[in-house]
């Protein structure tokens, strides 16, 4: 063949590939491997979610303690192990023992999944996190349609889980599927680590990857999280950065009796007036917090990361709206984004033990509670942040003078987690995300906390990479949650195109 006619050849089969949803490299060996999946996973998108529909009517609820939803929670993993062990997995059901609940109840700990499929030397090991959980859920709470009925509406799956977690880790065993299904070879070797008890704080599972690091975890190569969302609707994302958080009780103590303000008013340093100062002096009307210190470790702002924020597809006009906020803090997407993700914020939740219901009771609460916390952000260390909230309360109270009883304590310390955006498995999943959407990812943080991810990192020290699949509106947590069924099956073909990256970059 004439050279030339054969380049011009090429340019049109590397233009047809690109067009049909090739590699994000024209010349990727893996091209014509990727069109076959995508088409097998458009021709099977009923079965998959027919498969979510099935996952959805579970009420895995972790939150209340009741043996009935803990029996549904047992049930659920029984029934994703056995659909790992029909791919051809080896699946390990790790017991957890039980859980002691305040009342004195005592339930079963679901147990954690460990599953493994391939072990062949020279490819990476991707290990895949993720929970089968939910928040509860009824109709009653204002959900539109049954939440444990996966109800299709214009393109939205709704359902309780649909979106956190159950659509992502089912996306996840559609990708495996697909190559199975096609007799094809799978381009990494993978393991996943599903549990059943994230939305109650993970109970159990930080001692059980320490358990397994040497053993399960030895060959992990590279963690993936799909636990989180995109910052819009239609552009995907890559997490590489979730916030800690430290939460506080505040205790001011005069007796353990209420009073009435018509005999004991005008007589006694009141706790509620004590506590609304302590709460007062925490931030200004700007939101700044006004612990002394407090920013001291915040890490530096550098030109790279300045850049990221600029590139993030944000529209402010639409994001308060859609917030149904009036006025935010900050004029510009960069102060916002920055605001929500590395910078330390408070907020204050409640006060315990105070009248808080209609009517006009004059009562003088004798022990009041504040409860406020902090969210963390690299470098800030949970330890040094705690002790600098007792300093500064102790020093408020002690300028009232007050006869009452002080106490401050941290009552939970999560710890920050950022990933370096440079690492390998965050190149493969921007090359996977130019495949099947065509464009860039926004690259930002996640303003909440996730504890897995610093756990994973610490423990068995290898990249954690946060890929969400779910759009800026799922309403994870929320009534009438959803996934939708393009990120649903797109995010599928995700997975599917993110395995043949890492193996091209591990080579």
């Amino acid at each position: 063949m004439d050279p030339k006619l054969g380049r011009m050849a090429s340019a049109l089969l590397a233009l047809l590939l690109l067009l049909l949803g090739g590699m994000s490299s024209p010349s990727s060996p893996h091209a014509g491997l990727v069109e076959k999946v995508f088409r097998y996973m458009d021709l099977h998108q009923d079965e998959f979610v027919q498969r979510l529909k099935e996952w959805v009517a579970i009420e895995s609820d972790s939150v209340q303690p009741v043996p009935r939803l803990r029996q549904e929670l047992f049930r659920m993993m029984a029934l994703v192990a056995e659909e790992l062990r029909r791919l051809g997995a080896s699946v390990d059901l790790k017991d957890l023992g039980s859980q002691q609940l305040p009342d004195g109840q005592t339930l079963p700990i679901p147990p954690v999944i460990l599953a493994e499929l391939g072990n062949e030397p020279g490819k990476p090991t991707v290990c895949f996190y993720g929970h089968l959980d939910v928040q509860p859920a009824t109709q009653a709470d204002g959900w539109l349609t049954d939440p444990y009925t996966l109800t299709e509406v214009d393109g939205k799956l709704y359902g309780r889980g649909a979106t956190d977690n159950k659509g992502p880790v089912l996306a996840w065993i559609n990708a495996m599927s697909a190559f199975r299904a096609l007799e094809e070879d799978l381009p990494v070797n993978i393991k996943v680590i599903i549990e059943g008890m994230e939305e109650a704080g993970s109970v159990a599972l930080e001692e059980l990857v320490k358990r397994e690091k040497d053993r399960f975890f030895s060959s992990v190569d590279y963690i993936v999280i799909s636990d989180n969302l995109w910052l819009s609707q239609r552009r995907p994302a890559l997490i590489y950065g979730t916030r800690g958080n430290s939460y506080f009780a505040v205790e001011v103590t005069c007796r353990d009796q209420d009073f009435h303000s018509g005999t004991f008013g005008g007589i006694l340093h009141e706790p509620m007036a004590d506590l609304v100062a302590l709460l007062g002096s925490l931030t200004d009307s700007a939101g700044h917090i006004l612990i002394p210190g407090i920013y001291d470790q915040v890490a530096p702002l550098t030109e790279e990361e300045k850049d990221l924020y600029g590139a993030i597809d944000l529209e402010l006009e639409e994001y308060r709206n859609s917030s149904r906020v009036k006025k935010f803090l900050f004029n510009t997407k960069e102060e916002i984004l920055m605001h929500l993700w590395r910078y330390p914020s408070l907020s204050i939740h409640g006060i315990e033990g105070a009248f808080d219901e209609p009517g006009t009771k004059t009562v003088i609460p004798g022990r009041v509670i504040g409860k406020f916390s902090i969210r963390l952000v690299p470098h800030m260390n949970t330890s040094v942040v705690e002790k600098q909230v007792q300093q500064h309360l102790q020093y408020i109270f002690s300028q009232r003078n007050s006869s009452n009883q002080m106490d401050v304590s941290m009552v939970l310390g999560l710890h920050p987690w950022i990933a370096d955006i440079k690492d390998h498995q965050y190149l493969a999943a921007k090359r996977a995300i130019k495949t099947v959407f065509g464009t860039e990812p926004d690259m930002i943080r996640d303003g909440s906390t996730i504890p897995i991810a610093k756990i994973f990192q610490d423990i068995i020290q290898k990249s954690v990479l946060m890929l969400p699949l779910g759009a800026v509106d799922d309403g994870e947590h929320s009534q009438n949650e959803k996934i939708n069924r393009w990120n649903y099956i797109e995010g599928s073909k995700l997975f599917a195109a993110f395995f043949l990256e890492v193996a091209q970059l591990h080579e």
